[in-house]
C-alpha cells in the first residue's frame, strides 16, 4: 500500500502530550489489564471498569461510565471474543462489536475525548499471499468478522477522535490464550497436535498497549495495524514456545481439517504494521515478546 492509500482511513495530527486521565473499558481482560499496568508504570491516572459495571450488552451501564466524565482518552479493550460463539448469536457479537463501540464513541465526542479501540485480523478473508494493508477492502468469513468490520465502519463515520486498531493472535501471561494453553498441556503431555494452515502475527497485549499508546502520542488517527513483526503458524508458535521452556514435548503439524470449528478461521491474516512502524518505530519480533511472556509466567509459577 502506498502512502497515500493509507492515508485515506488514516491520519496524523500534531503529536499529543500523555493523557491526565484515561479510562480503560474491559480492564479485566488482556489487552485492559496490560494497559492500567503500562498506565501505573507512566504514572498517568487511570480508572478500569468492566462487568457488571460495565457491560457491551447494557447500553445503560456504558453511558453511566463514560457520561459528563473529565478524561482525555477512553481505550476500549472490551469485545465479544468468542469466535465460534458469534456463529449462533451473531445479534449478540454484533451488539457488543458493532453498536456499543458506536454508542461509545458518541459518548467520547460528547466529552471531547480521544478513543483507542481496537479491531481484529478476522475482518479480512484469509486468501491472500501477503499482508494486508490498512487500505485494503475487508470481506470477513466469519459472524465474529462481521460484526467487527461494522464496528469499523460506525467507528469511520463518527466525529470522534479516535485511533482504530486492528490487531492479531493476542496473548498475554494471563487470563486465557494460546501461549498459556500450550505452555500448560506440554507439561503434562508428550505429544501434541497444532495445526500449520493457518498465517497469522502473534501480538503480546503488552506491547500491544505501549504501542497503542505511542500510536496516541505520535498523534495517529484513523485506522492502523499492531502486531508483533514477522508472521507465523500457529504450529510456529507452539513449536517455539516448547523450545524455550524446554518442556520435552512434541509437537506435530496438522491441517485445520483435524480440528473442525463453527467459524471458519482465515488461513493467511497477516498485517502489514508498517505504516505504524515508520509512526513509531520497530515493532519488535514475535519471538522476543514471547520469550518475555514465557519468563513472565515462569516467575509468577
Amino acid at each position: 500500500m502506498t502512502s497515500e492509500s493509507a492515508m485515506k482511513c488514516q491520519s496524523i495530527v500534531d503529536t499529543r502530550a500523555k493523557p491526565k486521565r484515561v479510562l480503560v473499558l474491559g480492564s479485566t481482560g488482556m489487552v485492559g489489564r496490560s494497559w492500567l499496568e503500562l498506565l501505573a508504570q507512566e504514572q498517568i491516572e487511570c480508572v478500569g471498569v468492566s462487568r457488571p459495571a460495565f457491560d457491551l450488552m447494557e447500553p445503560d451501564s456504558i453511558a453511566h461510565c463514560l457520561k459528563n466524565t473529565n478524561y482525555d482518552l477512553v481505550v476500549n479493550a472490551a469485545a465479544w471474543t468468542d469466535v465460534d460463539g458469534a456463529e449462533t448469536d451473531e445479534q449478540g457479537a454484533t451488539r457488543a462489536n458493532a453498536h456499543a463501540v458506536d454508542e461509545i464513541a458518541k459518548l467520547c465526542d460528547e466529552t471531547n475525548a480521544t478513543l483507542i479501540t481496537y479491531s481484529t485480523d478476522y475482518v479480512f478473508p484469509g486468501n491472500a499471499n501477503k499482508s494486508y494493508t490498512v487500505g485494503q477492502a475487508t470481506d470477513p468469513i466469519n459472524a465474529y468478522g462481521r460484526s467487527k468490520a461494522l464496528g469499523e465502519s460506525m467507528i469511520a463515520q463518527s466525529k470522534t477522535s479516535h485511533i482504530m486498531i486492528r490487531t492479531s493472535w493476542v496473548y498475554a501471561p494471563w487470563g486465557t490464550n494460546f501461549v498459556r494453553t500450550i505452555r500448560s498441556l506440554a507439561q503434562t503431555r508428550d505429544e501434541l497436535k497444532v495445526v500449520n494452515d493457518q498465517r497469522g502475527n502473534p501480538t503480546s497485549a503488552q506491547h500491544l498497549a505501549a504501542s497503542s499508546l505511542k500510536l496516541y502520542l505520535a498523534g495517529a488517527q484513523g485506522t492502523w495495524h499492531l502486531s508483533d513483526e514477522d508472521e507465523c503458524t500457529w504450529f510456529d508458535l507452539a513449536t517455539e514456545i516448547v523450545r524455550y521452556t524446554e518442556l520435552g514435548c512434541t509437537i506435530n503439524a496438522c491441517g485445520s481439517d483435524e480440528y473442525p470449528r463453527p467459524a471458519a478461521r482465515p488461513a493467511y491474516s497477516t498485517l502489514d504494521i508498517s505504516e505504524s512502524a515508520k509512526l513509531i518505530g520497530s515493532l519488535g519480533s514475535w519471538k522476543t515478546h514471547l520469550h518475555q511472556v514465557l519468563d513472565s509466567i515462569a516467575t509468577s509459577d
